[in-house]
């Protein structure tokens, strides 16, 4: 029952459906067996197995959905030796060399030939919804799971306004400071794993496992511009996770005591069980999601959702922001055009000012043109004069 990844999405509008309309629609697509020429099928099952009956499982306003896929699996050394046998038969036969458009057509047709005798595999991927909220948090570390489960929601609803959940601070920016300054936001505790990566093009990586964050190694690895692209955290007392740069969270497990406060709750069967642990479950990522955001500079919010937008800056005090980094963001335009590098820990050492005003720099650089905006691995590219 209790997630292990989530991936986060936020509705864009108000949900467009009701749970009665919900559960119809999920209704048109039930889970089943491929047929014999199918390589797979998608459809919706109960999200509590035998112990319920409801394609949707419905606790304290939360909403439970479960997405089966089963696919035949053809190892793919199979598919290639039957190919290969194929391929010397007819050159052998003809006296002739088969070429790439055919050779995809024999491929085609031995899979279709060996699905019928394949085994089958399946998985199943559960998805919560807070429609109070307006979110859904989808219990897989990979997009393409969650995007099968969305596409699969949004074909039997008719639609489906989400997008993943963003924040105002790059996953990768926040990590980082938190490692440096060896402490992260309140809420939050830092743990003894982390990734490292360095920006640069063929930069690698460094995985720290079981290690102390605040070491003279670490901080030694983070001064030569490398980045926490992945990061062991714990919230309060009730979880523990990795957070990572594309706002995905892995190795999710709750505390003991959260799961002992489901069972307090339960009754005698397992069904009263599951619904307990759902409650209790989706009540602590209703407090989780927004605290995490907060630690990461607040959510980007679509327009019209969400908090009012924050109070304009005069053009007085725009200005004079401007006026006093212009003799350093001449320096910092300097240093990194020279270096390549728009790093904002390497501004900051080269110039020897906060990391606030070298981060404001390194935005400004955006603006300006200087510098690309963050890619999905939080870097910036310097743009050719």
């Amino acid at each position: 029952m209790w997630f292990k990844n989530l991936l986060l999405y936020r509705f864009t509008q108000a949900v467009p459906f009701t749970l009665d309309e919900l559960i119809a629609a999920l209704q048109q697509k039930p889970a089943r067996e491929c047929a014999s020429q199918e390589t797979h099928t998608l459809g919706w099952t109960t999200p509590f197995g035998r112990h319920s009956v409801n394609l949707v499982q419905v606790a304290a306003g939360f909403w439970l959905v479960a997405m089966q896929k089963e696919e035949r699996i053809l190892p793919g050394h199979i598919v290639k030796d039957a190919l290969d046998a194929k391929i010397a038969d007819i050159e052998e036969r003809d006296a002739r060399k088969v070429y790439k458009k055919e050779r995809d057509t024999l491929k085609d047709e031995i899979i279709m030939q060996l699905l019928p005798r394949a085994f089958t595999r399946t998985q199943t991927t559960f998805a919560l919804i807070s429609a109070t909220d307006g979110w859904i948090a989808v219990d897989t570390g990979t997009w393409k799971r969650a995007e099968d489960l969305l596409s699969l929601l949004r074909e039997c609803t008719g639609t489906l306004p989400v997008r993943p959940i963003n924040v105002k601070m790059p996953p990768a920016v926040s990590m980082t400071q938190w490692v440096k300054d060896n402490q992260a936001p309140a809420t939050l505790q830092i743990g003894d794993n982390c990734e490292l990566t360095d920006t640069s093009e063929d930069g690698g990586q460094v995985r720290c496992k079981h290690q102390d964050l605040g070491s003279d190694e670490i901080q030694l690895h983070l001064s030569s511009g490398k980045q926490v692209t992945q990061l062991d955290l714990r919230w309060g007392e009730k979880l523990n996770f990795m957070l990572t740069d594309r706002m995905i969270i892995k190795r999710l497990r709750f505390d003991a005591l959260v799961i002992d406060e489901a069972s307090d709750q339960a009754g005698d069967d397992m069904a009263s069980e599951l619904d307990a642990s759902l409650t209790i479950m989706g009540g602590t990522l209703q407090q989780f999601i927004p605290a995490l955001c907060e630690a990461l500079g607040g959510e980007d919010q679509p327009q019209g959702i969400g908090d009012s937008p924050a109070p304009t800056t005069s053009k007085t005090d725009a200005n004079a922001a401007r006026h006093d980094e212009e003799p350093f963001y001449q320096d910092a335009i300097a240093f990194v055009r020279e270096s390549g590098r728009a790093s904002v820990s390497a501004v900051q050492r080269k110039l020897k000012i906060g990391y606030n005003r070298a981060f404001r720099m390194i935005e400004r650089m955006e603006t300006d043109g200087i510098v690309t905006p963050m890619n999905s691995h939080g870097v910036r590219e310097v743009m050719r004069v």
